[in-house]
């Protein structure tokens, strides 16, 4: 249900962004999203074809791109992609590991018509 919340913060953001380049339509919206943050791809489409109805991002293609999470683990300075749950390092199994990605979720750019 967050993501209602996450699409309107979206709208408000793309909307006063358009507002301030004399937009008449907002035509694409490009988001990262990383894959270790909860956002649903298919509930922020749900939700945004409801709430950007009757606005200059009504007809506004999103756009999802996808970050896939990557750790550094801090004993032996290996760098990997997360392998299903297991975030534990691959070489030496320590747990102690840095999130270098996939936490992330903002509006990389906006198409505009003027």
């Amino acid at each position: 249900m967050h993501e209602l919340a996450v699409t309107q913060s979206i709208l408000d953001l793309v909307l006063d962004h358009a507002a301030k380049a004399d937009a008449t339509q907002i035509t694409k919206i490009y988001l990262v999203v990383g894959e270790l943050s909860s956002i649903v791809d298919e509930s922020v489409q749900f939700y945004w074809e409801i709430i950007a109805k009757d606005t200059l991002a009504e007809k506004a293609e999103l756009v999802f791109r996808r970050v896939a999470a990557t750790f550094k683990c801090l004993e032996c300075q290996t760098v990997y992609h997360l392998d299903g749950q297991v975030v534990f390092c691959p070489s030496c199994g320590s747990s102690r590991i840095e999130i270098l990605s996939g936490e992330e979720f903002y509006i990389e750019a906006i198409d505009i018509e003027t």
